[in-house]
């Protein structure tokens, strides 16, 4: 096997400001400077002062062998990344997290032992927790950002914690680079800013020498990024894991959550916009959608195959930056998860809960993705740091429900009063001591591994191109729009030309069209030239299941309806509206000038969910504007009820109006389209409000 350099080291610019300098690397001992054309840079070394002669790859038995423990050099980097922050989480610290169950409707008897996915209709007590990556814990919810999805499953057998994202691959294919991820994508150490936010020199910097990271970005530029609601996205456990039977035999899985709402995204200037008028827009979503008893509910599907299945992929599974195509893997759905209870008190649970991918039960193993391999380390040396302890299991929403119990004594913040003479085993001096339970207990695969210990990556993996191609065509044209100007926006922030130029090169890869969309957004006169791919792009079939806009489901449930009124208006109509808008699933809030409410044509008055101002159309997806003719010719004054109907247009949303209403659109210049409907019209209306006027998209904005 030869080795991979994941790193593209060869721009060669003129020197000068926003330039980058050549490079050529060269093996030092610790300590001494090395020539690099352009200046002399200190060697790269451990702590110890070891110079390193591979910073790229974590040591294992073979290409695709596990990574292995005596690898000091990825346990002291990651050691002391996991140890950076106290006590907030380093990635992954705004979050919201809720309690429920796990049910299972499908066996996998046939692949594992597991009795959390053997016993049909069981139900295993949950705490899932979503979260934000790159911002700190007091940010904001509505960031372009991925989003992390955790599982703790409370089992028979002991605690399973399937620890994932909404996106299913990732930036980079061996965790030795996680710390140099991070701290690329976070604030820039020199000025502290910019907060939860991709769109600076510094990420860019790291991407654009990544190539290995372009199947991820095309996800973190789509609109996957900008969640309508937490109740609305997908989860995946990003790795492939093992499942092992009752005869040993071991099956590969990769775990998926599907949301029963379906999918749904926001747009990039509603997103900004919502961060202004409610930073806390998804968790409070969450909190009210439990507390209304509308519980949010995925469903829990595995993608099975064998090695053999595996070795004719033209992809490696082992390589967390690629997927598998549901078209080539079918989901099989094997069971269901709702929330149903908020916690008690946020810090106790949500702040205090840690996940760690090392926790699994019998039946269930690890695969050789060697990003896999080293969060199995990392999680856990993170959990001891955060919180303080090795006992932080005893914390209650970290505990098992089931017994445990082991030889494990005292430490910091020790709960509990163990008994007895003994705390080792074997010994002949308890006879109810625990033991170690050779049928029942944790067994691993039974792999032969051989080969060449070294810093290696396997050939499979350096294909970085292809899959992002693949993720690109299978958008609808107007998700490959977002996905250029999200580009544009990003790079429009980025110093640095080289480091544009680069990007726009690495595009070519990808999607010539998408590479000159974004060289004509960034003003290029010329195509930045493309860099030398270490393997040939495949041309893969569009996967039609990683579109957004293709798997919207046709409903309400879960959508808010806003409907403006004033003093004046008329009830019949806002009843009339508010009971379609409910009877189709939508939750409905009342908007006016003052909070109070506004008093109606009959003279009553009709209390008010929100106040104007604080309530803009962003927080809806759909809106209704009933006003009388007075009442619109006051609203034609303020500009925040211009800015209520402007917004919902050029959010692509579906508008319902009577003559009132069409006079406030006309003040605000909304033009009349199909989404645009009478009042009269509630059917209409509503068969409108189900989806977005993606066709007035057009005439809105100018995209990429």
């Amino acid at each position: 096997m030869r080795k991979i350099m994941t790193t593209n080291n060869s721009r060669k610019r003129k020197q000068g400001k926003g330039s980058a300098p050549d490079v050529e690397s060269q093996r030092v001992a610790g300590g001494e400077l090395h020539q690099i054309a352009g200046g002399k840079h200190p060697a790269l070394t451990t702590n110890q002062g070891v110079a390193l002669s591979d910073n790229q790859n974590s040591l294992r038995i073979n290409s695709r062998g596990p990574t292995l423990l005596e690898d000091f050099i990825l346990r002291e980097k990651i050691t002391h990344f996991d140890h950076e922050r106290i006590p907030e989480r380093i990635v992954h610290a705004r979050a919201t997290g809720a309690h429920g169950f796990f049910e299972l409707t499908a066996s996998l008897k046939q692949y594992t032992t597991a009795r959390v996915l053997t016993e049909v209709g069981e139900k295993t007590p949950v705490f899932t927790r979503i979260s934000t990556v790159a911002g700190g814990a007091g940010s904001v919810d509505t960031p372009r950002d991925v989003r992390g999805f955790a599982v703790k499953f409370y089992t028979k057998e002991g605690n399973w914690d399937l620890v994932g994202n909404n996106i299913p691959v990732f930036f980079i294919q061996d965790a030795i680079k996680f710390p140099d991820l991070i701290h690329a994508v976070k604030m820039e150490p020199d000025r502290g800013f910019p907060q939860s936010a991709t769109a600076h020199d510094t990420f860019w910097d790291f991407i654009s020498l990544t190539p290995e990271s372009m199947h991820m970005v095309m996800w973190i530029m789509s609109d996957r990024t900008l969640p309508r609601s937490l109740r609305m996205i997908e989860g995946f456990g990003v790795h492939s894991f093992r499942l092992i039977n009752s005869a040993g035999e071991s099956t590969f899985v990769k775990f998926h959550w599907r949301p029963k709402l379906g999918l749904q995204s926001t747009i990039w200037d509603e997103t900004v916009k919502i961060c202004g008028a409610d930073q806390d827009f998804h968790r409070r979503d969450m909190f009210d959608a439990i507390a209304a008893g509308n519980f949010p509910e995925w469903e829990f599907a595995v993608q099975l195959f064998t090695q053999k299945e595996a070795d004719e992929f033209p992809f490696d599974h082992l390589d967390a930056t690629k997927l598998i195509p549901e078209e080539l893997v079918p989901l099989r759905v094997i069971g269901r998860m709702v929330l149903n209870r908020w916690p008690n008190n946020f810090f106790a649970e949500t702040e205090q809960v840690a996940y760690c991918p090392s926790h699994v039960v019998p039946g269930i193993d690890f695969s050789n993705d060697p990003l896999l391999q080293g969060r199995l380390f990392s999680y856990l040396d993170t959990q001891l740091s955060r919180l303080g302890s090795p006992n932080f299991h005893q914390i209650p929403v970290n505990a098992p429900k089931c017994p445990f119990a082991n030889h494990q004594r005292d430490g910091h913040m020790q709960m509990a009063q163990p008994v007895g003479r003994v705390a080792y085993e074997p010994n002949s001096l308890s006879k109810n001591s625990p033991r170690e339970t050779p049928a029942a207990g944790f067994h691993s695969a039974a792999i032969t591994e051989t080969g060449l210990k070294d810093r290696i990556r396997a050939e499979a993996f350096a294909d970085h191109y292809s899959q992002a191609r693949q993720f690109y065509l299978s958008q609808t044209a107007y998700e490959q729009a977002h996905i250029a100007s999200a580009l544009v926006f990003e790079l429009s922030k980025v110093e640095h030309l080289y480091i544009r130029e680069t990007m726009v090169g690495h595009l070519r890869h990808i999607e010539n069209d998408l590479a000159k969309r974004v060289a004509a957004g960034l003003g290029f006169d010329n195509m930045p030239d493309a860099p030398v791919a270490a393997a040939p792009v495949k041309k893969m079939a569009p996967s039609p299941a990683l579109q957004i806009i293709g798997k919207m489901k046709d409903t309400l449930k879960g959508r808010a309806i806003g409907i403006l009124i004033a003093d004046g208006s008329d009830g019949a109509v806002i009843k009339k509206i508010k009971k379609a808008a409910t009877d189709a699933g939508a939750s409905v809030k009342i908007v006016a000038p003052k909070v109070g409410g506004a008093k109606l044509a009959d003279g009553s008055m009709l209390a008010a969910d929100g106040q104007l101002a604080g309530t803009p159309s962003v927080l809806f997806d759909a809106v209704a504007v009933i006003l009388s003719d007075a009442g619109a010719k006051a609203l034609s004054m303020e500009g925040a009820a211009i800015d209520f109907v402007r917004d919902a247009f050029g959010h692509l949303k579906a508008i319902a109006v009577d003559q009132g209403g069409q006079a406030l659109l006309k003040k605000a210049n909304v033009e009349q389209d199909a989404g645009v409907v009478d009042t009269n019209n509630k059917d209409g209306f509503i068969a409108a409000a189900k989806t977005r006027q993606w066709d007035r998209e057009k005439s809105v904005r100018t995209l990429a």
